[in-house]
């Protein structure tokens, strides 16, 4: 088999295309496929005969062969409309715009699928960060285009730090899917309603919940994009919400008692921050101790420990009979923290009830978000939005990123 055999079969062509020549440079490692064109090919679209305005020579990075560095270079027809416009036609072994043949892209792909960072790949893949980049803006791209919503009845959102200072990108995910949806940046309204409406139209109308913290911004978008959607609010969130009213009040009690020599409270914040269920034993029984002293920290605990058993009611009717035994008791108590927490929850009362219809959380929203700070450590930080986007979905988009 000649040379010019062997890189054809290889490559797969056939007419018109077939390689011309091989030039291999061993003082440089490289190895270049010149391929051509079969001359008087023909070329049409649609039943409609198109003529070839002019030729542009195009090159493109390949697989090695052996340890060489291989390139193909091909001068590609540019066709003419019937409207004048011009277009390259398509060439079988790489894609639209791309500088690279499809059996390099799909290996750069699977080298960044494994690599810490787009620099390691790169480094792997002898080409520099910007190329890097680039193909995986075109595995997303692809990704996208292929990606089905079909069944998703429920989103999450969430908020993750981008930059430095109050830079925040917003995430959607799918809860309990583990993937993520789309990303925009800021957490505004307005930055919240521009990711919702990268939702398909006929999706929209099939979502049926979307899980949140407590934040007004994502409320408010949710209700004008998605007016038949329900809001969840995260039952973690409203826990964490809950335990900060705590540890006001430790913090407060504790300087108090720090004023007259009484340390009881030092070194107790790790205590009230979780269920005793949840405490190791040498903490549990200091737990104990506590717990038998009258302590304001002690009854804003207990309130806290009430709530989370409303989570634990039957239904949505059970939820609100207890919902409203527990806000009698904690709005009315003498501990500001509490009672303001307690109120502030009657106000969002029907995103906590409707969790017992839709029984969804932003858990695997955080997962996601520990998996994006990974991410992100690993780049050691992004200066575009757009690369920062590019990179989560692409490691956490679950798209099929792979060139055809």
């Amino acid at each position: 088999m000649k040379d010019t055999e062997f890189f054809e079969a290889a490559l797969g062509l056939t007419e018109p295309w077939r390689v011309e020549e091989i030039k291999m440079d061993l003082g440089s490692g490289t190895v270049e496929v010149i391929i051509e064109c079969k001359a008087g090919t023909m070329w049409a679209e649609e039943g409609e005969r198109l003529h070839i305005h002019s030729w542009e020579e195009r090159e493109w990075r390949h697989l090695d062969t052996m340890q060489l560095a291989t390139r193909l270079r091909a001068k590609v027809p540019r066709v003419k409309y019937a409207d004048g416009s011009t277009q390259m036609v398509k060439v079988p072994w790489a894609g639209e715009r791309s500088r690279w043949t499809l059996a390099f892209e799909a290996l750069a792909v699977t080298v960044l699928r494994n690599a810490r960072s787009a620099t390691q790949a790169a480094e792997f893949l002898s080409l520099d960060w910007s190329s890097v980049q680039t193909i995986m803006k075109r595995a997303v791209e692809r990704g996208l285009l292929r990606r089905s919503l079909e069944g998703i009845k429920h989103v999450s959102l969430d908020e993750k730090s981008f930059g430095k200072g109050q830079d925040y990108i917003s995430v959607m995910s799918e809860p309990g899917g583990k993937r993520v949806l789309e990303v925009v940046a800021g957490r505004r309204q307005a930055d919240a309603e521009k990711l919702l409406e990268t939702l398909p139209e006929d999706q929209c109308a099939r979502i049926e919940a979307v899980a949140m913290d407590m934040s007004a911004a994502y409320e408010a978008a949710t209700r004008k994009i998605l007016p038949k959607s329900e809001v969840v609010f995260d039952r973690f969130h409203i826990s964490a919400l809950m335990g900060k009213a705590v540890d006001e009040v430790r913090r407060k009690e504790h300087r108090r008692l720090m004023e007259s020599g009484d340390d009881t409270l030092k070194n107790s914040k790790y205590l009230w921050l979780f269920h005793p269920d949840n405490l190791k034993d040498e903490h549990l029984l200091r737990f104990e101790e506590l717990a038998e002293l009258n302590l304001l920290t002690v009854e804003a605990y207990y309130h806290r420990l009430m709530l989370l058993e409303f989570w634990e009611q039957p239904d949505e009717k059970h939820a609100l009979e207890y919902f409203e035994k527990w806000f009698t008791s904690a709005a009315n108590c003498t501990l500001e923290p509490v009672a303001r927490t307690a109120r502030t929850l009657k106000e969002k009362l029907f995103g906590l009830l409707s969790w017992f219809k839709h029984r969804i959380t932003n858990a695997s929203a955080e997962a996601l978000n520990g998996r994006i700070q990974a991410i992100k450590a690993n780049a050691r930080g992004f200066r575009s939005f757009e690369n920062y986007r590019t990179t989560i979905l692409f490691h956490l988009g679950k798209l099929d990123l792979m060139p055809a």
